[in-house]
């Protein structure tokens, strides 16, 4: 009985904490909000001006955390892998490529091991690691690392 218990115990504990670590610490709307908070400082390279990113506080604090993230992916002819993606907060008509938002309203996605997203025109929600890139002006300065879809986003049409 005694036995029994421990195991229980420990059963317990070890899915609350799988729990704790799969549940995100910033989702939806808010994520977008907070991500807006950036500013730019402009240096120079060979090409002319660089911009580069001045994250707040409230980025900085949720660096390497596991976010959720609701979105629409951007179909790029010839780059669109179904593991390794753009999303946009914005519409296709509004995105930063193609419209009228910025750089702050695009992230990255590279997905988990055997994780895959078929092309659709609804939003969607991705889970996973948020990685900022300040250095690295070839990639997107909001990247999602070990991402899980996690199925449409409420009210997506």
């Amino acid at each position: 009985m005694k036995r029994l218990f421990v195991v229980i115990v420990i059963l317990a504990v070890g899915f609350t904490v799988l729990a704790q670590e799969a549940a995100p610490k910033v989702a939806g709307a808010k994520l977008w909000k907070t991500l807006e908070e950036i500013d730019y400082e402009i240096t120079q390279d060979e090409y002319g001006d660089l911009y580069i990113p001045v994250f707040s506080d409230n980025i900085k604090a949720i660096q390497g955390q596991i976010v959720e993230v609701e979105g629409f992916i951007i179909p790029f002819e010839g780059m669109f892998k179904p593991e390794q993606l753009i999303l946009s907060a914005l519409p296709i008509s509004e995105c930063f490529f193609c419209g009228s938002g910025g750089p702050e309203t695009v992230m990255e996605i590279t997905m988990k091991k055997g994780q895959k997203v078929k092309y659709t025109t609804k939003r969607v929600k991705i889970r996973g690691k948020l990685v900022l890139n300040r250095d690295n002006p070839d990639k997107l300065m909001y990247q999602l690392e070990a991402g899980v879809y996690t199925g449409y986003a409420d009210g997506a049409y």
